[in-house]
């Protein structure tokens, strides 16, 4: 087996998809809107592009005759996956998945519409006055996202009248591709939110990953650690919901999918909210990285994505994650090559472990590292998270001189 594959988004995780691919003897072309971004650093071949460049993105197709297109960002014209699974190239996990789920409006309708499946209640809105009208339907405190986005770009809560205006035109500005519309959703008093990885495969077997909690800032992750402690009746209820969505989209490959847990109280049983879904490796799933279970999210993602087999999800022990972001006094430097420092400093920190993406430019808050950590089966991963920070945390970003 020896395929030629094109990834379409070349950041530090597809940079751990490229690894994993060519670990299994396959030919990758890297794709972004940048050069030297970090997956482009390991693969065969690479492209720069706009993906949101139809007639672009149909000539590199073209050029490269790939075997397989693997979306791995939100800004791309997906639309034009469709022809492509047509031509005979495999698209990851399917045309249908890849589209849908580049746009939160697609996806949510899918879930709650046509599945049934328990989200918050929501709004579309295409200008501000439009959002005045969300707000007022679904209420306060709210949240406010583009309809595409990654990493929580352009997403906010709304709490007073005061914020609307505010919230609409920073979703505008996180909004990837040319799509201004956004979603307003009412405010879930949840106790924790998980991703629960989910793999399906060509031999019709969906596999689950222990769950993994996480935190977030700015919209984006900050740590990540596995497993998650939940009720197993929650647990299994997310399982299905999981199952049930990513069977409808169709295809191979590894799903984040995310959920907000009400846990029980009061004698009343704890509820699942269906959030999101990515049809591709995780950011939170980076924790995977600290050998908790017996594949990676990306080794589990290739594994798909090539057919080959996975026969079990084995959790080995607990582990966390922690992000490294360039500071924010980098404004005035934004757009330089930067220089990581403090790695003698974190390796020496016990059960450490330091990825560095490789990205060529710095800006405030982009993360440009991570670090992670394990611990036995039965440890709190309480204190792992708090090991994970540590590491994280001896480690700086500057820019060189």
């Amino acid at each position: 087996m020896n395929k030629k594959i094109m990834l379409l988004g070349s950041g530090e995780l597809g940079k751990e998809v490229v690894i994993a691919l060519q670990r299994l003897g396959q030919h990758v072309i890297a794709v972004d809107a940048y050069p030297g971004a970090p997956a482009m650093q390991v693969a065969d071949e690479h492209e720069v592009i706009s993906m949101l460049d139809g007639k672009a993105l149909d000539a590199i197709v073209a050029k490269h005759q790939p075997d397989l297109v693997v979306p791995e960002v939100e800004s791309i014209r997906t639309e034009r996956f469709y022809d492509y699974e047509k031509q005979g190239i495999q698209v990851v996990p399917s045309a249908k998945a890849a589209h849908f789920t580049m746009n939160r409006r697609a996806i949510r309708d899918l879930a709650a519409q046509d599945l049934g499946l328990k989200t918050a209640p929501y709004r579309y809105a295409t200008s501000l006055a439009e959002l005045q009208e969300g707000v007022a339907a679904v209420g306060t405190p709210c949240v406010v996202k583009p309809l595409m986005s990654s990493s929580g770009k352009g997403q906010s809560v709304i709490r007073t009248e005061a914020d609307i205006e505010t919230a609409w035109n920073y979703a505008l500005e996180g909004s990837r591709g040319d799509l201004a519309e956004i979603i307003v959703e009412a405010f879930i008093d949840f106790d924790y939110e998980i991703t629960l990885l989910t793999l399906t495969q060509d031999n019709g077997n969906t596999l689950f990953c222990a769950p993994i909690g996480h935190r977030q800032e700015r919209g984006d992750y900050q740590e990540s650690w596995q497993p998650a402690v939940m009720e197993p009746d929650l647990l299994a209820t997310a399982q299905e919901m999981a199952a049930a969505v990513t069977k409808e989209l169709g295809g191979s490959g590894i799903w984040g999918v995310e959920f907000f847990i009400q846990n029980p109280s009061s004698g009343e049983p704890g509820t699942v909210y269906f959030s999101e879904l990515s049809p591709r490796p995780h950011d939170t799933g980076m924790v995977t990285l600290a050998g908790t279970q017996n594949f990676t999210e990306f080794e589990l993602h290739a594994r798909a994505v090539l057919g080959l087999p996975v026969t079990s999800i084995d959790h080995v022990r607990p582990g966390a994650s922690a992000v490294v972001l360039a500071p924010e006094s980098l404004a005035p430097h934004a757009g330089k090559a930067p220089r990581i420092h403090g790695l003698a400093e974190a390796a020496a920190e016990p059960a450490s472990d330091v990825r560095v993406f490789g990205k060529p430019t710095v800006r405030p808050y982009r993360r440009m590292a991570v670090a992670v950590t394990h611990g036995k089966p039965g440890d709190d991963v309480t204190d792992l998270v708090a090991r994970a920070q540590a590491i994280a945390a001896k480690i700086s970003v500057g820019v060189a001189d």
